[in-house]
């Protein structure tokens, strides 16, 4: 079980601002052109390129020197989906913050990746105390304004039984998206309510790509427990009393089905789904 604080413990996720900097700085893709990015062609490598960008295939098959380039397309927007249910303000053993925390540095470094290389990107909530939402906006000011709304969100409320959420929140980028967007959700997947993911692929649609990051503590990957565990829902009423070694197997295979029927959801539908735990490294 875990005590869950009245005000979030953003643990080793804070300062959001510096961190998400960092993040951003070390992604390979955000150093050159970030988001929207296409594949533009070959050319000679010259003496000072950046080595990053060597085609190490053509180095392998022909000998060559060729370094890709890229062409970014400047029309595409950033649409950020966070998770900020009660589920998501859950730390757990071995995890260095809560669930929420990692989304919302992932979140804020994406932003920032995004309005460095002149594109527009804006903020919604799946629940959360305190959550505003923050239209589609370029320059430096628009990752202020997210950073803000990131740390002003308390993680709160119980979408397990609330579809209407999860459709409101996403339904400014369903109107008013344009073609070629890139929509990002960070969520947990976990007490989503009937037709919740369902909801999500509504994304897809008109020509926009949609990515889910699920968040899960070390905790909810591994299922460490030993012995006699009580585990109480952070959303809903379910609380489970077992052992926690004769669980585990079939708690992970509940957890795979579960992500596999994720997957079956969003990838026919031009969607795909990243799995990570707040212990990786985010870039």
């Amino acid at each position: 079980m875990t005590e869950v604080r009245s005000k979030l413990d953003w643990g080793a996720f804070a300062p959001l601002r510096l961190k998400a900097r960092s993040v951003a700085d070390g992604v390979y893709a955000g150093s050159h052109k970030g988001s929207g990015v296409e594949f533009g062609g070959h050319r000679a490598y010259v003496p000072g390129d950046d080595l990053r960008y060597i085609d190490r295939h053509a180095l392998m098959r022909h000998g060559e020197l060729l370094i890709r380039e890229f062409e970014t397309e400047t029309d595409r927007d950033l649409w950020l989906f966070v998770d900020a249910s009660k589920s998501m303000s859950y730390t757990g053993p071995g995890a260095p913050g809560p669930k929420y925390g990692f989304a919302a540095l992932l979140a804020a470094a994406l932003a920032y990746i995004a309005v460095r290389t002149g594109d527009r990107v804006g903020l919604d909530f799946l629940g959360g105390k305190g959550a505003r939402s923050i239209p589609p906006r370029s320059g430096r000011d628009a990752f202020e304004r997210i950073v803000l709304a990131l740390e002003d969100v308390e993680p709160d409320g119980d979408l397990s039984g609330d579809k209407s959420a999860i459709e409101q929140a996403l339904g400014q980028a369903q109107r008013a998206a344009r073609r070629g967007a890139i929509q990002v959700v960070l969520t947990d997947l976990l007490d989503l309510p009937a037709g919740g993911l369902e909801a999500l692929t509504t994304l897809t649609t008109r020509g926009r790509m949609l990515q889910v990051i699920q968040v899960l503590s070390p905790a909810e990957r591994d299922f460490p427990f030993e012995g006699s565990v009580q585990l109480r829902s952070l959303e809903g009423k379910s609380i489970v009393e077992t052992d926690g070694a004769l669980s585990r197997q079939n708690y992970l295979a509940a957890l795979a089905a579960a992500q596999r029927s994720a997957e079956q959801q969003l990838v026919p539908r031009g969607g795909r789904l990243l799995k990570c735990a707040t212990t990786d490294a985010p870039e």
